[in-house]
């Protein structure tokens, strides 16, 4: 079935014969415009990096201007993408309540500044779909009984059995609402400032669609979708991962493929395993890309214990449905390091010794009690603080087959800001400090300064990378037993003539090379040698 026959399916299957067909009717008219060029695959040389349109400001300068003049200047020939976390107006969560889909915050800029820093990298783009802010046009109408808003949001009895709703946070689900139409109870998944929206009402899906598409028309060529694993509440159920969810992505995706082939949808559902790849849908009907939100508490456990055991055995399990899927790797984010990613692969007691330290956000369970759900840390400090050991986590993050997500902070060595977590009252805050300019040119530049030192160490793993097709996104891997203390992949390239073995020390002593090495070293251009891997060191062995 081709693109356009598949999504007057998916409106019958979610909203029935006559909706459907109704529905279909409403969105063929926004397929009918020029179709987008496909534009390059992915190579090797493709990152992203995840960062706030108002990470480095200047004073007096439009702060997403500074940003691209300062990614220009900084990372020109390192970076092919930027995730450009929400730019529209806001009113909590850092960008993620947000209050008008369609304008840019004035504070950071207008809409030619986000194109602009597209012209140089692939942009990503988010799209907070699961909810909006209580703040906006939207829910302010919908407060005033004003149609159609009055069925944008999804009302529920507080009466209800709601106790299978799975929660990602450890706060109410429904939020009290005053109305024009009486008191109403408005179903929030993240917040009393984030409302959800109702998908159940074919109408929000065609406004979300139309807004999807004006994205991809201001530069987009990724569409991150957030919290999507939520979308569908149905009560009775645990209101996620819901086959009208996966639906729904499908259904984005085929409308993408029609009039933006070009465009990659990547889901960002912070869940075990399982459900995560399940977004994969056959490897050919839905996300291109699917975070590997393992690869952080897995990577970190490892460094803080020496040990390699546990991230060998699920790097050796991942699969890929298609060569034309594959994993967003990334270790740091806007978030903290999710741990239910872990539960199934790690025991709960050596996910509970990773706390101890940091802050720590938790989520309510079905039983009434509660689990740990986000370590809020800085990954550097999370790994111990230890510059080597931090960069060799990072190597493992960008040798691993995927697509690299890399955060700011990683890139220019940042520590954790305790300060801002304590004035916001938000354990995130310890992980989203702002710089200005000035200051952070200042420590760029100083080789004394772990910032320094860090970038410049991350440089030398991303051209490295770069150098060899034995790192394209396709190009399969082979996970090596070299020894519990040793992470150790063998990237070959699609074509079969290049090669890498990519051997990672992940303990603070001298380990033995306990598998044959041949060829040079990418990161340093030295021949091969069998000498025992100092703490920390990495090696990326090309035959």
């Amino acid at each position: 079935m081709n693109n356009r026959a598949a999504i007057p399916e998916h409106l019958r299957c979610l909203y029935g014969p006559a909706a459907g067909a109704t529905t279909w009717d409403k969105l063929a008219s926004l397929l009918d415009r020029p179709r987008r060029p496909a534009g390059p695959g992915l190579t090797e040389r493709d990152n992203l990096l995840i960062t706030y349109g108002d990470q480095v400001t200047t004073p007096g300068a439009v702060p997403l201007q500074t940003l691209a003049e300062f990614l220009d200047q900084h990372t020109a020939d390192l970076l092919t993408g930027v995730h450009l976390l929400p730019h529209f107006p806001f009113s909590s969560d850092d960008g993620f309540s947000v209050i008008d889909y369609r304008r840019v915050d004035p504070a950071l800029g207008t809409w030619p500044d986000v194109q602009r820093l597209g012209e140089r990298r692939r942009l990503m783009l988010d799209a907070v779909i699961n909810h909006i802010s209580a703040q906006s046009a939207w829910f302010q109408a919908y407060r005033r009984g004003e149609a159609p808003f009055t069925a944008y949001f999804v009302e529920a009895d507080p009466d209800a059995d709601l106790s299978a709703v799975v929660r990602p946070r450890a706060l109410p689900l429904l939020t009290p609402v005053a109305t024009t139409r009486g008191l109403r109870h408005v179903w929030t998944t993240f917040s009393a400032d984030q409302i959800d929206l109702n998908f159940r009402n074919p109408a929000v899906l065609l406004e979300i669609l139309n807004i999807l598409l004006f994205y991809v028309a201001n530069g987009a060529q990724f569409l991150r979708l957030d919290a999507i694993a939520y979308l569908w509440k149905e009560i009775g159920t645990n209101c996620i991962h819901r086959p009208q969810t996966h639906r729904i992505v499908q259904l984005i995706r085929a409308v993408l493929d029609e009039v933006a082939p070009g465009v990659r949808l990547i889901t960002e559902t912070n869940v075990p395993h399982t459900d995560n790849i399940a977004y994969f849908g056959d490897g050919t009907n839905e996300a291109h890309l699917v975070y590997n939100f393992p690869l952080p508490p897995l990577t970190l456990h490892a460094f803080r214990t020496g040990n390699a055991t546990q991230l060998t055995r699920w790097a050796a399990g991942l699969t890929w449905p298609t060569p034309h899927v594959t994993y967003f790797n990334f270790l740091a984010s806007h978030d903290g390091i999710g741990l239910n990613p872990a539960r199934g692969l790690l025991p709960e007691t050596e996910i509970e010794a990773l706390l101890p330290g940091h802050l720590v956000s938790y989520k309510n369970n079905p039983d009434g009690t509660r689990s740990p759900y986000e370590l809020n840390a800085n990954y550097l400090d999370a790994i111990g603080g230890h510059p080597a050991a931090f960069l060799g986590a990072q190597a493992i993050m960008l040798a691993l087959r995927g697509v690299p997500g890399i955060y700011f902070h990683s890139l220019f060595g940042s520590r954790g800001w305790p300060a801002g977590a304590t004035a916001t009252g938000h354990n995130r805050t310890v992980n989203r400090q702002k710089f200005t300019r000035a200051e952070l040119e200042r420590e760029l530049a100083d080789p004394a300064s772990e910032r320094y030192r860090i970038f410049q160490g991350y440089r030398a793993l991303l051209r490295a990378r770069a150098a060899s097709p034995a790192f394209d996104p396709a190009a399969p891997q082979r996970i090596v037993d070299a020894g519990p203390a040793v992470f150790a992949v063998e990237r070959t390239a699609v074509t079969g003539r290049h090669q890498v073995l990519c051997l990672h020390n992940l303990a603070g002593t001298l380990q033995p090379i306990r598998v044959a090495t041949a060829g040079r070293d990418l990161l340093t251009g030295q021949p091969a040698t069998a000498a025992p891997l100092q703490p920390y060191e990495v090696r990326w062995l090309a035959e």
